[in-house]
């Protein structure tokens, strides 16, 4: 098993891609905590993941308030006794346009976006050096690497992140602490659909998928469950040389 005896955080993990990373991250050894704003979604994880004998620890918190972000990975590092992976996956689609921005919006998608990396990123590093090492995953998008044309906000928060990953590698390496990033394409994802379509609109959203899905060589959405695999590898020892990455896992859309 890949993270035998591991201690990891993952954010955003009630739901989708996290939820699968808790999944995985446990059959490969780890003691996982989630970490998410949903509590009765984590508590439904909690319960399927303590009936299939892979129990795990939750902490309930908004990711768009500082304080709580700090004290989120804080709460984990206690739960578990220390932490030596953090997947650093919270992220909303946020403000669809600029013009007319509404700029609370705005405000809050740069906070799950971006405040909550490097506050995160902030508090984690504590653990780590305590630990002797560790290794954080930031998830981005195929929109940090390339303009998205229905969300300007969500690509310049995802920007940043990579961004500050690529800098945060550099800045941690003393630390033994590896920083990297993966960068979904258009999921099969609840948020997914409401990335192509603020509206939830159905036929927009179809219409919008099918769009971008003509542009991918392998012709199809990444499934969650495989964006939970590409962090595994970054969070594991697999990856050991590996720091200041940022991995497209989508289908080859930014190949182009």
């Amino acid at each position: 098993m890949r993270l035998e005896g591991k201690l990891a955080v993952i954010t955003a993990a009630a739901s989708g891609m996290g939820s699968e990373g808790v999944k995985l991250f446990a059959r490969e050894g780890a003691r996982v905590c989630a970490i998410d704003m949903n509590g009765e979604a984590l508590a439904r994880l909690a319960k399927d993941m303590a009936e299939k004998g892979t129990p795990i620890e939750t902490v309930t918190a908004d990711l768009t308030e500082p304080e709580m972000i700090r004290g989120s990975v804080n709460e984990a590092a206690e739960k578990l006794g220390g932490i030596d992976i953090m997947w650093a996956h919270a992220g909303i689609p946020g403000p669809s346009g600029i013009e007319d921005l509404d700029l609370d919006a705005y405000r809050k998608a740069m906070a799950v976006n971006v405040d909550s990396a490097a506050l995160g990123a902030g508090e984690v590093i504590k653990h780590m050096r305590k630990r002797g090492g560790g290794s954080l995953v930031f998830t981005a998008s195929v929109s940090g690497l390339v303009g998205s044309r229905f969300s300007p906000v969500y690509s310049a928060g995802k920007f940043a992140v990579v961004g500050l990953a690529k800098s945060l590698a550099q800045t941690f390496a003393p630390d033994n602490v590896r920083v990297n990033v993966v960068c979904p394409g258009l999921a099969d994802t609840p948020m997914g659909v409401k990335f192509v379509s603020r509206k939830e609109d159905p036929d927009e959203a179809k219409a919008n998928t099918e769009m971008m899905v003509s542009a991918v060589p392998l012709a199809r959405l990444v499934r969650p469950e495989e964006i939970a695999h590409a962090a595994l590898w970054l969070a594991s020892d697999d990856a050991s040389f590996v720091t200041g990455v940022e991995l497209p896992v989508d289908g080859g859309f930014t190949c182009r």
